[in-house]
């Protein structure tokens, strides 16, 4: 296969990857490891600095759409933000200690993970109670359009929330994904915002959670510029299309869809993982 070809396959399957993780939140690097570990044979290390380049592309072309559209929380999503960057800190300092097949087992654990969460019909289940003392103190509230009108909207439960943010940022560091199956637990669940609401947030966090640990996989070697360049260009160019249609979007058979393609991929990952050395 020559570079031209190899850039250009990459470079589709990134649009693909960046149109998915915009319009449900998980982020790109879902699909852009295993395709580059499984499909192209690049080491996991390389692609999950790869992936962590094209998450910060993901929020870039994501992230102003929805503010613009009036869906993201910038409030809640800076508050929250510190819990996952000292995570994407910590989790980056650990992925060199571990080995690739460790990590590979990992991966595909958490990808099993976002799938199953991802699958599930989602329900809004709004904060219908009195706002906890932090998130009245922070005045995390907001409002968001539907189709009905502006509706608004309180958080409840901002401690959990930030811990199990911290958790996210950590598997971020670790991974090389956007964790937006923490975050959607994070922000569906524990803080019962709206769940495009939670999309929106999401994709507006993950980029400063990235960047984070982004600049330690590059003092260490582990950003090919080569293999970064289209990878990033073609996660910009498929967030941007993917946020154009969140308003409208009908993404139940979608999720499900891309819940099954990303459990292949974790049974693969971890395949991978077990027959590259853990069993050995």
């Amino acid at each position: 296969m020559s570079i031209l070809v190899f850039t250009i396959l990459i470079w589709l399957g990134s649009i693909i990857a960046g149109f998915l993780g915009s319009l449900t939140g998980l982020g790109g690097g879902v699909v852009i490891i295993p395709l580059l570990t499984i499909v192209f044979g690049v080491d996991i290390r390389y692609a999950i600095g790869t992936s962590l380049v094209s998450v910060i592309a993901t929020s870039s072309g994501a992230a102003a759409a929805y503010v613009k559209e009036g869906f993201t929380n910038i409030r809640i999503g800076m508050f929250l933000e510190i819990a996952t960057t000292v995570g994407a800190l910590a989790g980056a300092f650990l992925v060199f200690r571990l080995s690739p097949p460790v990590i590979a087992v990992i991966f595909g654990m958490v990808l099993i993970y976002s799938a199953y969460v991802s699958s599930r019909p989602r329900k809004e289940n709004l904060c219908l109670d009195k706002p906890d003392r932090l998130a009245a103190l922070l005045k995390m509230n907001g409002t968001y359009p539907t189709p009905q009108g502006i509706k608004s909207y309180e958080a409840c439960s901002v401690p959990a929330g930030f811990g199990l943010m911290f958790i996210a940022g950590a598997i971020s560091g670790l991974l090389g994904i956007g964790s937006g199956a923490v975050k959607v637990l994070a922000m569906d669940q524990a803080m019962r915002l709206p769940f495009k609401v939670s999309t929106a947030t999401s994709n507006f966090m993950i980029g400063v959670t990235a960047a984070a640990s982004a600049g330690i996989y590059l003092g260490k070697g582990y950003i090919d510029p080569g293999l970064t360049m289209p990878v990033m260009l073609g996660v910009l160019l498929g967030s941007s299309i993917g946020a154009r249609h969140l308003f409208s979007a009908q993404t139940k058979k979608l999720r499900v869809i891309f819940s099954i393609i990303i459990f292949i991929l974790a049974v693969e990952m971890i395949y991978s993982g077990l027959k590259g050395g853990i069993l050995k």
